[in-house]
């Protein structure tokens, strides 16, 4: 009985950690054989100032890498759910959500963000003016870190993308044919 218990216990949250996916497989799931070439936001003070509040924590570094092809961009982050990072891949088209997927989970607890019934949520949503998501996700038991923490990355992806689809929009406009 102590032996069932014990590998009951192992299986519970050991095995639910680890690399689901690396970023350049999730990029070329994304993206297919037309894989773009990484680009580089550049993180001014302001757009520090306001990850930070997103993020409820202190921004560092230049850049932000994302990938982009048309309207679609696809972000890679990581965030802390209570103790280590979670590795987080988002993909928006037209300042909405299409895609969250963790790519990578190091902690014991809270792993259950991964499953496909947590992430669909995300599906459609956009971010309001007050920096939040237009849509309620609901929470997971025992995972409410892990949880927080995908809906801050969620959110930042949604900021970020904002900041550069002035220039996506334009692009797809000189590329459309301007009708009469």
């Amino acid at each position: 009985m102590a032996a069932l218990l014990f590998v009951v216990t192992l299986s519970n949250g050991t095995f639910a950690k680890g690399v689901y996916q690396t970023g350049p497989e999730f990029i070329a799931e994304v993206f297919g054989n037309d894989t773009p070439k990484a680009k580089s936001l550049l993180l001014t003070p302001q757009l520090k100032e306001i990850a930070s509040q997103i993020l409820n924590r202190q921004v560092r570094g230049l850049r932000m890498r994302y990938w982009q092809s048309g309207l679609n961009t696809a972000w890679i982050m990581e965030e802390i759910g209570k103790e280590l990072p979670i590795t987080i891949g988002v993909v928006i088209r037209e300042n909405q959500i299409v895609q969250v997927k963790i790519l990578a989970f190091r902690e014991s607890r809270g792993w259950e963000v991964r499953y496909p019934a947590f992430t669909k949520q995300y599906q459609g949503v956009k971010i309001t003016p007050e920096l939040a998501l237009d849509k309620h996700i609901d929470g997971i038991t025992g995972a409410t870190l892990s949880v927080r923490a995908v809906n801050k990355v969620a959110t930042l992806a949604l900021y970020f993308h904002q900041q550069i689809a002035p220039k996506t929009e334009q692009e797809s406009s000189t590329l459309a044919p301007k009708t009469p």
